[in-house]
């Protein structure tokens, strides 16, 4: 049986490049492809499928969220970045949501294709300049407890106010920020703390 990939990506012209790719394999078969994050939240656990490709920059619901939130519907989904990001704070984020795999929009045909591939049957693909920043994060921070340390000064203010009860939106009119921009600092503190949710979040920020 091919291995069934979704495609979540914004770009139409990135989207049916990568959908050209799948359907030029035979091994593979393209069963989806979204350019936002709601569309593909509907219709995946509906479908089906074995790996899905996510783009991170989404309108709207970003692509770690749709990771995390596909990855609790579908504990088996196998679930793959690929983006222009080699950002720290994302690709950890990524990983803590549930991706299994980060990729550089700028890789090879044959890498994607192999990288989907590899993940199918177990495997954690990275871009190589993506798994050194691996290695040298945790080399780096293999003694750091919580990670609180790490965030910025309006990330802990953004933070100090959840563990206070305040709702997004609130943050954001409290802080003159928009509810993306409140959306864009939680998900970077997600990431610093290695954590899915507030609570979670709230719990390290409290306990530091």
């Amino acid at each position: 049986m091919p291995i069934q990939i979704a495609i979540v990506e914004d770009d139409q012209g990135l989207r049916e490049s990568l959908t050209a790719l799948i359907r030029r394999e035979p091994r593979l078969r393209c069963v989806g492809e979204y350019a936002t994050a709601e569309a593909a939240l509907a219709a995946i656990p509906v479908k089906g499928s074995d790996v899905v490709l996510v783009d991170i920059n989404l309108p709207g619901m970003s692509g770690i969220e749709l990771v995390a939130k596909l990855k609790a519907k579908m504990p088996k989904l196998q679930l793959m970045m690929i983006t222009m990001y080699e950002d720290c704070d994302q690709i950890f984020a990524s990983l803590q949501a549930g991706a299994t795999g980060y990729l550089l929009k700028r890789s090879q045909p044959a890498e994607i294709v192999q990288a989907i591939e590899q993940m199918h049957v177990g495997g954690s693909p990275m871009s190589p300049e993506i798994a050194r920043k691996v290695v040298s994060f945790f080399h780096k921070n293999s003694s750091r407890a919580s990670g609180v340390d790490q965030l910025t000064k309006r990330e802990t203010e953004i933070l100090s106010q959840l563990a206070k009860g305040y709702m997004y939106k609130e943050i954001a009119d409290n802080m003159g920020i928009g509810m993306e921009t409140v959306r864009t600092h939680l998900q970077n503190i997600y990431g610093k703390l290695h954590v899915h949710s507030r609570t979670d979040a709230v719990v390290k920020f409290l306990n530091k």
